[in-house]
């Protein structure tokens, strides 16, 4: 990397914000954190003192910073447009958490004011920078597996009622909806970025009495690929105990298993091969479970983008797709019929 150090201001400090402190700890050497902002007081001071971190009185502050490079954000869903709208046009690149936005109209709209300001947008799936994730991407594109024929996306997490009982969480009006934007989405940009395109879909969703709560928290149904892959689909946060989220592959020549760190190669001449290590998911009742390695690298890798003035991995454009498949999935539960993504 270079020996610039990019300057980053952290924006909120809710649950989520724990893996991103704890990365950026541990990366000074290359991220020099300039400050944190939280709209709440009280919040942010203790969220500095707790990681050491210097404080910003309002976003003004940070868009006036010359040493802020870019923001991270970690606010809910329905506070990014306007945050993105007056950071990028002071220039700051901004990562974020995902979903995007509540909706993909929304989530379009970021993006372009982002590409109109000439900022990098990042979005923060970091279940991409698992090793075993990375593994298995490789050995797909050099066809060591065959055609693949059939897979199954299985996300079996649960949740407490009192996850949803704080305001706004599993509303539309927020979060955009539930497991499928809030939890979900991360097995399904994997998939996505793993086997492609969504040609077809037909779903359903419902919610299960284990809650109380506006929106989805189960789904179950079938994807069919550009590439012909068949795949079913199962998520939900109201399967007790939790388990952690997998992907399985059926191919010609082998099946893999990719779960929770952990890739599993099973091939049909009866070798096995394992790659990968074990780690916690956040599928369980306590949502940040999960090692901040894959933050760390991610966060790193967004520097290095807005250095080398290249485009992010996983920029906004890219991560427009899954959204426009989480689209797709409510319509065919809405209408009780296949949907054509094409």
């Amino acid at each position: 990397m270079n020996s610039k150090k990019i300057g980053v201001a952290v924006i909120g400090t809710g649950m989520a914000a724990k893996p991103h402190a704890l990365a950026l700890n541990d990366i000074k050497e290359k991220i020099d954190v300039i400050g944190v902002f939280s709209r709440n007081k009280n919040n942010r001071e203790k969220f500095a003192k707790n990681y050491n971190f210097e404080t910003f009185p309002d976003i003004e502050s940070i868009q006036n910073n010359t040493e802020v490079d870019m923001a991270i954000l970690i606010t809910p869903p329905n506070q990014r447009l306007e945050l993105v709208n007056k950071l990028s046009s002071a220039g700051k690149h901004i990562l974020m958490e995902k979903p995007i936005e509540r909706t993909s109209e929304n989530a379009e709209k970021i993006v372009s004011i982002c590409e109109k300001n000439n900022v990098n947008l990042g979005i923060v799936f970091q279940h991409r920078y698992r090793k075993s994730s990375i593994k298995l991407k490789s050995l797909i594109e050099e066809n060591k597996f065959g055609p693949i024929y059939s897979a199954q996306i299985n996300i079996p997490w649960w949740r407490e009622q009192s996850y949803y009982n704080e305001q706004g969480r599993g509303t539309y009006e927020r979060d955009g909806g539930g497991v499928l934007i809030s939890q979900a989405i991360h097995t399904l940009d994997l998939i996505l970025n793993l086997l492609g395109d969504v040609k077809e879909v037909q779903v359903m969703t419902e919610t299960t009495k284990f809650h109380t709560m506006e929106s989805e928290n189960f789904v179950t149904g079938g994807l069919k690929f550009k590439t012909g892959v068949i795949a079913s689909l199962y998520a939900t946060t109201s399967a007790f105990p939790g388990a952690p989220e997998s992907i399985v592959l059926h191919c010609e020549k082998v099946t893999v298993k990719l779960e929770a760190g952990i890739l599993n190669i099973n091939w049909r001449n009866g070798k096995v091969e394992q790659f990968g290590e074990e780690s916690g998911t956040g599928g369980s009742a306590d949502p940040m479970a999960f090692p901040f390695d894959w933050h760390k690298d991610l966060i790193i890798d967004f520097a290095n983008s807005i250095l080398s003035q290249k485009t992010f991995r996983v920029s906004g454009k890219e991560a427009l797709k899954v959204h426009y498949l989480i689209d797709a999935i409510m319509q065919s539960s809405k209408q009780s019929k296949l949907i054509s993504m094409e």
